[in-house]
């Protein structure tokens, strides 16, 4: 299975879904850049997300906040303080790692390894730590001591020279670590702000400000998209963890005691979405964190799963945060963070008019995590045999039209006999109507189809010589190879047709 995931990886840099950041001057790890056809299918998973929670949707409404806030949302959400990992070196192959994602094995067992993890090196033996756990890279036992790493980027903000500052407050002194640990950090943190290591905060911040712009009532919720950033200690499985991501996030403020009701809703409503769209919906699962899961501010979290190449791992998190967040910024910023219903009944006092801090339920998916579950749903290979009678092997992403970055291809079958400004014109028509096109002539025929094949491109219309005399051309379907004629007039509307029955 994890062929498959070097199958994808490698068909994303041959048709342009995703390139290594900076690969030119040997590539940043962490970072990857969105090619042509990424970008159109990132973008159209958005659109469907947006659409879906957003656009259709009378109870919520969206926002689009800025990745630097004060540093003071990051102290009161308990980010600056508990945001970290626990980071452990490997002594003998130098790998650095989170202690709670080391294999676990039995104390005191014996190891075998190699000196410095390369091949070909000399043997040695060891016993696993009192940690409890063994290099993933190598397999040693000869490991550091545990150390919190905290995960936020941290940056200045303001014509502030601290570099200038901290070789001044440092010259001449003799400074112990602790101290000049403490020096640091007075001269960075008047200055310092944060790249968000998630989207939700700032729709909490800004609750009052949206619900009271625009009267929404209990229940209801607030979506963004957008980029963020954690400084992780280890990036890895492709574009599955990576420093830099995009999240699709919502949060919906429900009345105290209704949050159990609203998170089994909001659980299967994201469930189904992300099955709308997929071959195989069985991929596509379910797990409740256990007791020692959860966050300290969640009383119920549930994970939705898809069966990567490696295994069931995380895709979207739908979590009952409870009213923690909405009371933690109200007590930092002496800000009341409440709701007030003029008609309810207030529990407590039983008089009408009940002001509460709303608890929340918060679906949150990871967007580049989803690309890349669509793009390993969708990843085909089928047996066939080609014209001469040879076998051969069809590679195709067989994905959701509406997702599929190119809708329909305008082939000419050669480039002369006025094939080309037919396809033109078709072309043109294409694009006014907004549907994702692209004009093709180069090659065969039969390797055209096969790049868009590959490139998970819905529909392929060719014009032929046919096509002069009825105008008329052939559609063929990517997933099932079939073909037949329509008008060209009517071409247009047959793609559209399809792409909203889907």
């Amino acid at each position: 299975m994890e062929d498959k995931l070097n199958k994808v990886v490698s068909l994303c840099k041959r048709r342009g879904f995703v390139f290594q950041s900076s690969e030119i001057y040997g590539g940043l790890k962490s970072a990857y850049d969105y090619g042509p056809l990424g970008v159109e299918l990132k973008r159209n998973i958005a659109a469907e997300w947006w659409q879906n929670m957003v656009t259709e949707r009378e109870d919520i409404v969206g926002l689009d906040a800025s990745i630097f806030m004060h540093q003071d949302v990051w102290r009161a959400s308990g980010h600056l303080a508990g945001f970290s990992d626990p980071l452990v070196d490997c002594n003998n192959c130098k790998e650095r790692f989170r202690a709670d994602k080391a294999p676990q094995k039995k104390v005191g067992d014996p190891l075998t390894y190699l000196k410095g993890g390369k091949n070909g090196a000399q043997e040695l033996k060891g016993t696993v730590p009192s940690v409890g756990y063994i290099c993933p890279k190598c397999g040693a036992g000869d490991l550091s001591d545990e150390r919190q790493f905290n995960l936020m980027f941290r940056t200045s903000l303001g014509p502030v020279d601290f570099i200038e500052n901290l070789a001044e407050a440092v010259q001449g002194k003799n400074y112990t670590k602790k101290e000049l640990k403490q020096v640091f950090e007075e001269i960075l943190t008047p200055s310092s702000v944060y790249m968000r290591p998630e989207t939700a905060q700032a729709m909490f911040v800004q609750f009052m400000n949206v619900q009271q712009t625009t009267s929404m009532k209990i229940p209801f919720g607030i979506a963004q998209q957008g980029k963020s950033f954690r400084n992780e200690i280890t990036t890895e499985k492709f574009i599955f963890r990576t420093c830099e991501f995009e999240q699709m996030e919502m949060e919906f403020f429900v009345e105290p005691g209704s949050q159990t009701k609203w998170h089994e809703y909001w659980l299967e409503e994201r469930l189904n979405w992300w099955k709308k769209y997929a071959n195989n919906p069985e991929d596509f699962n379910t797990r409740e964190h256990e007791a020692d899961e959860l966050a300290h501010y969640s009383d119920r979290c549930f994970d939705i799963e898809y069966k990567y190449p490696w295994g069931w791992d995380e895709l979207e998190g739908v979590a009952s945060r409870t009213d923690y967040d909405l009371k933690k910024h109200s007590e930092h910023a002496k800000t009341k963070l409440s709701y007030f219903d003029p008609v309810k009944i207030d529990p407590e006092s039983g008089k009408t008019g009940y002001r509460y801090t709303p608890y929340v339920i918060e679906p949150a998916a990871g967007l580049t995590r989803g690309l890349l579950a669509y793009l390993l749903d969708s990843y085909t290979e089928e047996k066939g045999v080609d014209s001469k009678g040879n076998e051969k092997t069809r590679t195709l992403l067989k994905l959701h039209p509406r997702l599929a970055p190119i809708k329909a291809a305008i082939l000419p079958l050669t480039k002369k006999d006025n094939l080309p400004e037919l396809g033109r014109d078709i072309m043109k028509k294409f694009l006014a109507s907004g549907i994702a096109a692209k004009y093709d002539e180069t090659q065969s025929i039969g390797k055209r189809y096969s790049k868009h094949d590959e490139a998970g491109t819905a529909y392929c219309l060719t014009v032929d010589h046919q096509s002069l005399e009825d105008s008329t051309v052939t559609i063929r379907d990517r997933d099932t190879t079939k073909q037949e004629r329509i008008s060209i007039d009517e071409a247009i509307d047959v793609v559209q047709k399809r792409l909203i029955t889907l």
